[in-house]
This record gives structure tokens, sequence and C-alpha cells, in this order.
């Protein structure tokens, strides 16, 4: 998916089970990001550093979603471990993945597979996507501040 495209209506499964769908979110922008894996360095550090800034990204007027290929079971426990205050999609099967355009080929120490690739996408509250943060542009530890410093930059 590119600036300007619309998500899609359906966006799959929470971690209770729950659907989640873009017009939940009708009337609130929307953080939505795409991650390899549950309870792994880079993850836990988007995560926590997501979940630490939410207050600040709510003032903005942004929700916060995130997106793995991971089961439910998996992310009832990373919300659990890391006390994560957003839901995450289990998207077992990467149909919504593979929609956003966020499953693809990764290289990893010279090997080729196919796999989530870290991206964020910036929804207004139309649900319409306005920015996009792509694997390249992401640091982990800092990326709600990455979004923040971006949006505000946008006002």
């Amino acid at each position: 998916m590119n600036i300007g495209d619309k998500i899609p209506e359906v966006l799959g499964g929470d971690q209770d089970g729950k659907e989640i769908k873009a017009s939940d979110f009708a009337g609130h922008k929307l953080v939505l990001y795409t991650y390899p894996k549950d309870n792994t360095s880079g993850c836990t550090a988007e995560a926590c550093s997501l979940r630490d800034h939410r207050d600040q990204l709510r003032a903005l007027g942004y929700e916060v979603l995130g997106v793995s290929k991971d089961s439910q079971a998996s992310h009832q426990k990373f919300i659990e471990k890391q006390q994560l205050n957003f839901p995450l999609i289990a998207d077992t099967d990467t149909h919504l993945l593979q929609q956003l355009g966020a499953w693809g080929e990764k290289n990893m120490y010279g090997k080729k597979t196919m796999g989530t690739l870290r991206t964020t996408y910036l929804v207004d509250e139309n649900g319409i996507i306005t920015d996009i943060f792509t694997p390249k542009m992401i640091k982990t530890k800092e990326h709600a501040q990455q979004i923040i410093d971006r949006v505000k930059a946008d006002k």
C-alpha cells in the first residue's frame, strides 16, 4: 500500500480473537505497525517504545495497533510480559501483511527468506494512509518518538 491508499476494512483478529475493523477507529488516527516476531529484541524495543509513548500519541489523536503473523496465544503472552496497552492482530495466514505490502523477501545473514517487513503506516480518521515508515527508517528503541516528531513536523 502507498500513501493515499485506504487500509482494508477487515484487519483481522486480535489477541483475544475479537475481529478488528478499520471502522473501529473511525474518528481516530491510527499507528498501524507491522513487526516480525513477538518477544524478540527489536520487536520488544519497538512495542515498548509505543507503549511508553501511548499518551503522547493519543494526545496527537492516534491509537496504536500492531500486526504480526504470531498466534493469539503468543500475542497474549507478549502483551502480558511487556504490559502492552494496545491490541495486536494475529495475522497467522499473512493476509493483512500481504495486503499492506509488509510481507516480502528478507535477507538474513546472506539467506533469503519470506517474512514480515517492519513497517509503520500512519492512517487518518478516514482510514487513508498519510505516511509510511519503511524498514530502514525505523529505529526500534526510538520509534514512537520518530512518529511524534514526524506528526508534529507535518502540522
